[in-house]
C-alpha cells in the first residue's frame, strides 16, 4: 500500500487514513437511511474517478458515459437472469462489451480529427442510440424496463451480489479505494505523464514523438471499462433497468459532477465532489419534505446552483482550494 500511495504527502496519507476508518466504521453508527445515501456517494466517486481519466487525465470531455453503465448494466443483468450467470462471470463479457464501444468511439473521433465540443457530442449521439435502441429491445424489457428478481437472504450471496445494503456499501466502499489506486498508480506512470502533455497541449506532445492516438484511445478504453462496472453494482443494487433512466443525458451529467465540482484531474476532486455534491443535496430533499414541500426538480436546481458557484469562484474545483489551505500537494 505504501508504494501505491508513493508521492503522497504525510498530511495526505493521514488524510486517507481517517477518512477510510470513518467510512469502514460507518455501517456500525449509521442508520439504514445513511447507509443508502453513503452508496449513492461512493457509487458517485467511484464513476467520478473512472471518467476523470478519460477528461481529468487525458484531456478528452465525454458527455456520454451513461453508455457503458448502460452497457455493463444490461450485459450482466441479462446473462443473470436468462442464463444464471453470476454478475462477476458476467463481467468477463461486460468489460469487453463497453471497451469495444469505447473504442468505436475513440477511432472515430480521433482517426478522423474530431476533438473538444464536437467529441462531446458524438458521445452524446452514441448514448442516445443505445437509448432508443434499448427502448425497442424486447429481450430485455424494452421499455417497459428490465427486472432482476428481488429475494430475502438470510445472508449476504457476494457471488450473486444479493444482500443487504451494508455489503453493497462494502462493495462499493472497494471499488472506489481500488479505483483511487488505480488513478494514483496511472498518473504517476509513463502513460499518465503522456496523458498530461496531451491535455495541455496535444500539437507540443506529437512534436515531441508521443503517438496521441494510441494513448487517447487508452484513456478511453481504460475509463469505459471501469464505468462499465459501475453499471454492474447499479444493475444489482436497484434490481431495475429503463433505457430512459440508464442510458439518459442527465445520468451521464450526473456523473460527472463530483469530479467538475471537486476538481477535473486530481485524485482527491471526483471523492470530495460526491461527498458535497450527493450529501448536500439529499439533505435538501429530505429537509424539504421534512417541512412539507413537494418541489420537482429541486436536486436538479440545487446541482445546477452548486456548479454555478464553483465555476464561478473556484473554476480548478473545490480540492485544489483546499489542498492548499491544508498544505497538500495539488496534483499527484
Amino acid at each position: 500500500m505504501r508504494e501505491l500511495l508513493a508521492g503522497v504527502p504525510g498530511r495526505g496519507l493521514a488524510l486517507i487514513a481517517a477518512l477510510l476508518a470513518g467510512l469502514l466504521a460507518a455501517p456500525f453508527f449509521a442508520n439504514d437511511y445513511l447507509i443508502t445515501v453513503l452508496i449513492l456517494i461512493l457509487y458517485f466517486a467511484y464513476a467520478g474517478q473512472a471518467w476523470n481519466i478519460m477528461m481529468g487525465f487525458a484531456g478528452q470531455l465525454s458527455l456520454g458515459h451513461a453508455l457503458y453503465v448502460g452497457l455493463g448494466a444490461y450485459t450482466t443483468a441479462a446473462l443473470y437472469v436468462h442464463f444464471g450467470v453470476a454478475p462477476w462471470i458476467g463481467l468477463l463479457a461486460a468489460l469487453p462489451i463497453a471497451m469495444t464501444a469505447g473504442a468505436i468511439i475513440g477511432f472515430l473521433a480521433f482517426r478522423f480529427g474530431v476533438a473538444g465540443v464536437y467529441f462531446a457530442i458524438l458521445t452524446i449521439a452514441f448514448a442516445e442510440f443505445a437509448r432508443i435502441g434499448f427502448d425497442h429491445l424486447s429481450y430485455v424489457g424494452g421499455s417497459g424496463g428490465f427486472f432482476l428478481p428481488v429475494a430475502q437472504y438470510a445472508e449476504n450471496d457476494l457471488w450473486n451480489l444479493r444482500g443487504k445494503p451494508v455489503m453493497f456499501y462494502y462493495l462499493m466502499l472497494a471499488l472506489t479505494v481500488a479505483a483511487f489506486l488505480v488513478c494514483h498508480a496511472l498518473l504517476r506512470s509513463r502513460i499518465g505523464y503522456y496523458w498530461l502533455a496531451i491535455r495541455e497541449d496535444e500539437e507540443a506532445a506529437r512534436a515531441l514523438g508521443i503517438d496521441t492516438f494510441r494513448y487517447k484511445m487508452l484513456a478511453v478504453v481504460i475509463s469505459a471499462g471501469m464505468t462499465s462496472l459501475a453499471g454492474v453494482f447499479f444493475a444489482f443494487y436497484y434490481n431495475n433497468l429503463f433505457p430512459e433512466q440508464v442510458f439518459h443525458i442527465s445520468r451521464s451529467i450526473e456523473l460527472i459532477l463530483a469530479p467538475i465540482i471537486g476538481g477535473i484531474g486530481t485524485l482527491f476532486g471526483p471523492i470530495l465532489g460526491a461527498f458535497l455534491l450527493t450529501g448536500l443535496s439529499e439533505g435538501v430533499t429530505e429537509s424539504l419534505h421534512a417541512l412539507g414541500f413537494e418541489i420537482p426538480g429541486a436536486k436538479q436546481v440545487f446541482y445546477g446552483i452548486c456548479l454555478l458557484v464553483v465555476v464561478m469562484a473556484l473554476p480548478d474545483g473545490i480540492w485544489p482550494w483546499l489542498a492548499r489551505r491544508l498544505g497538500l500537494e495539488r496534483r499527484s
